[in-house]
């Protein structure tokens, strides 16, 4: 094979591309139409301008094979619905009036119509929209999306694969529809779904597809036997089929494990394996099954979820390995880049050589562009690059930004007493008590407040110099009157101070701890139009002074009723940032532990008798797999423990966690010791109470009444019929009253009116106890 042909053999691809665009236009457009203010069209020729924009720089960077369908208005879990037909009833009539306000009904919901459930993508901090199916569900096709999409980018010029949600993944991630019994199990259904997906295929085809990527991450799950071979059974009737374009079936974010040998063996002609994280798990179960003789093998040895920059020898020499497992070899990210921000080129605050440690999107497309190349010329077609990426990699392991001795010491140091409260939690609750004198069924929130256009503005107006630090703080102080104010008067038992300041529940903090850099662009989507700027976790970690304390106090000093301290806790500090790679996680979450803990104390000390230490990702950092479970539960509490151990028996310690799976970690979250966790129940109605209590759980606990991530409000009936729910599992001297999240999204109207429903609900059902006092 002559070096051109070699060249041309190799394709340099990804499986996404970030969909907001580089000043979030994507967010703006849609935000705009639910308020009345951009045309259905407008927002079309936006997202027609967006994907455009993508597939010019996916070329540009040297991406021979674009893909097309990872684009989507919210949620590519959401898209695939539609593209089966599988609309819940409660929506037909919606969608079938308009099909974009259809769309957003499902992802959002009306004032009469509940949304879908969300919950987190795997492990990660994207969340996706629970398909809901039943017995009775009927299956049908409609690829409009996905075959104009890859039009668009034929007409273009450009070599592209659509991406779709593979049917054995769609239906795992499913759950049984209201109404349905709990044990349905929606793979049941998969009879019915593959002649859909065959009518796509064969749709795609038709257009002009030569191949679809079909994506099953559920497979690098723990998964049984029966799932496997629902798995096998899928690719061999795909396969089959006459009509079709070449299958590509993609896994990530773990390795492929027990199925491997499954996909391998199945007449599809590719197969798409993360190897970063996963490549020496990988890498020997490939050798292990022989390898993919035939095959094509996209090799995703460039990080698609963190923001370092690629160990270039390390991965050409994975991927010399893999010539010998494949019949083709192409260069990939290990996911879709949708979890990584734009363009690492945007940000003038980072100092240039450390940007020089930081890849977004942008940059990941030329390193995987530069592997093909050396891949299929050899490394003397990259010397320059190759020499660059060392001088990098050197720079940032002997930076004193990233090793900090006094941390280093402080976590030696750490015994087994210090991550646990002298006193038991019954005698905690009893001092508890009586100190904080509340009444049954207390009420509370999450701890944000909505976050006004006014707040924004002040803060926009600080940065640019029109107002002085002494005019925003007034602004501030202005915010927590009116939050307080308002709590008070709805007659909330504990008060939060609205977090005003905050711009991010981990950045703000990020922003005042060493080792933490902050980006100004690096957006990226959590759900729908949310989109956040993890912070960059760079080195080690420490708090050098107090970073709540003020403004707790000052919330403290203006009522009668105790204020909440409000902090986010360490693994959720990891979780949702961009985590250094360079050591076990487990270290740099004692790190943050510790400078927590200061924080705690310091709260305390300044008379803050409730202290909410939120983890809401302590369920989406836990491992895919089963074997990783202990490990990681063991250094998450722990850290957990050691930022919140340090205080009296009479300070309340609480934790929040949202939009997740809890079942499976009860054990954790009892671990963690806090006296009250509050947690997402109103869209699965109330279902962690029953697995809170049927693992009998012995502390305080508050299921959300009301779904703050939709527009809706939940009159106070409905959130009246969800507590007693909560009451049928969870003691009332027990249960807390509050939303599901903090309230940062919403607006002022629908939180007034929602929070005075939820206390009305308490009142009602606290009489309905005949006593009003724990």
């Amino acid at each position: 094979m002559t070096t051109e042909s070699a060249a041309a053999a190799v394709q340099a691809t990804v499986h996404g591309y970030p969909r907001q665009g580089q000043n979030r236009e994507l967010k703006k457009a849609i935000e705009g139409y639910w308020k009345g203010r951009v045309t259905a069209d407008t927002l079309r020729e936006t997202a027609h301008e967006l994907r455009r924009a993508n597939r010019a720089q996916l070329a540009e960077a040297g991406i021979t094979e674009v893909p097309t369908g990872d684009f989507s208005y919210y949620d590519h879990v959401l898209d695939t619905t539609v593209m089966v037909g599988a609309i819940p009833t409660r929506h037909r009539a919606a969608v079938e009036a308009d099909a974009l306000d259809g769309y957003f009904a499902m992802a959002r919901g009306t004032q009469d119509v509940a949304p879908l459930e969300m919950t987190k993508w795997f492990d990660t901090n994207y969340h996706y929209l629970v398909p809901e199916l039943g017995p009775d569900t009927v299956f049908t096709a409609d690829s409009t999306k996905q075959v104009a999409e890859l039009t668009e980018a034929l007409s273009a010029g450009h070599a592209a694969r659509p991406v779709l949600v593979g049917p054995v993944t769609y239906l795992l991630l499913a759950k049984p529809a209201p109404g349905v019994a709990a044990d349905f199990e929606p793979i049941t259904l998969l009879d019915r779904l593959l002649p859909v997906y065959a009518q796509v295929l064969a749709e795609l085809r038709a257009a002009g597809a030569e191949w679809v990527q079909l994506d099953e991450p559920a497979l690098v799950q723990d998964r049984t036997p029966a799932e496997l071979n629902a798995a096998a059974r899928t690719y061999r009737e795909l396969g089959a089929l006459t009509e079709r374009p070449k299958l590509l079936v993609a896994s990530y974010f773990d390795r492929l494990g027990e199925a491997l040998p499954v996909l391998a063996k199945a007449p599809v002609e590719g197969l798409a394996l993360d190897f970063t994280d996963a490549a020496a798990a990988n890498l020997a179960d490939l050798a292990a099954v022989g390898g993919l003789p035939g095959k094509r093998l996209v090799a995703g040895v460039v990080n698609g979820r963190n923001i370092w920059i690629n160990d270039y020898q390390k991965s050409l020499t994975t991927l010399g390995t893999l010539l010998g497992l494949a019949d083709r070899v192409d260069v990939s990210a290990s996911c879709s880049l949708l979890h990584v921000p734009l363009d690492a080129g945007a940000e003038r605050d980072i100092d240039p050589q450390v940007r020089r440690w930081l890849a977004f999107a942008r940059q990941k497309t030329t390193e995987i562009t530069t592997l093909a190349r050396g891949l299929a010329q050899g490394t003397d077609a990259i010397t320059a690059e190759l020499a660059a990426n060392r001088a990098d990699l050197a720079s940032r392991a002997t930076s004193p930004i990233t090793h900090d001795p006094a941390v280093r010491a402080r976590t030696a140091a750490i015994t087994d007493a210090d991550g646990r409260r002298p006193q038991p939690y019954a005698d905690r609750a009893v001092a508890q008590r009586a100190h904080l004198g509340l009444p049954l069924l207390p009420t509370t929130t999450i701890g944000s407040f909505p976050q006004t256009d006014e707040l924004r503005v002040a803060r926009a107006d600080l940065r640019a110099g029109r107002i002085d630090t002494a005019g925003y703080e007034e602004r501030i102080k202005d915010e927590i009157r009116e939050v307080l104010a308002f709590q008070e008067k709805t007659g909330i038992d504990v008060l939060v101070h609205g977090e005003p300041e905050r711009n991010d529940m981990v950045q703000y903090f990020a922003e005042q701890l060493t080792g933490y850099l902050a980006t100004q662009h690096g957006w990226v989507q959590s759900y729908g139009t949310r989109y956040v700027r993890p912070p960059v976790l760079a080195g080690d970690i420490s708090r050098p002074e107090p970073m709540t304390v003020r403004w707790t106090t000052y919330a403290q000093s203006q009522t009668g009723k105790p204020v909440k301290g409000m902090l986010t806790g360490p693994v959720t500090m990891l979780a949702w940032s961009f985590v250094r790679d360079d050591q076990p996680l487990g270290e740099t979450a004692r790190q943050v532990g510790l400078a927590l803990r200061d924080e705690v104390n310091d709260l305390e000390a300044a008379g803050t008798s409730v202290i909410q230490v939120d983890e809401p990702a302590l369920r989406e950092t836990l491992p895919l797999r089963a074997d990783g479970h202990a490990d990681y539960l063991a250094w998450a509490t722990e850290s957990f423990r050691l930022t919140t151990s340090g205080v009296r028996p009479e300070t309340q310690i609480h934790t929040h966690m949202c939009y997740a799976e809890f079942g499976d970690i009860v054990q954790a979250i009892d671990d963690l010791d806090a006296d009250v966790i509050s947690l997402e129940a109103a869209r699965s109605h109330m279902q962690v109470a029953t697995e809170l209590a049927e693992h009998g759980y012995p502390r305080e606990a508050g299921p959300g009444v009301w779904d703050i991530h939709s527009p809706r409000i939940p009159s106070a009936a409905e959130a009246a019929a969800l507590l007693r729910k909560g009451l049928e599992a969870i003691p009332a001297e027990r249960l807390w009253v509050n939303p599901d999240c903090g309230l940062k999204t919403r607006g002022w109207t629908e939180t007034r009116a929602s929070l005075e429903n939820l206390v009305a609900a308490a009142r009602e059902v606290r009489a309905e106890t005949g006593t009003t006092t724990v």
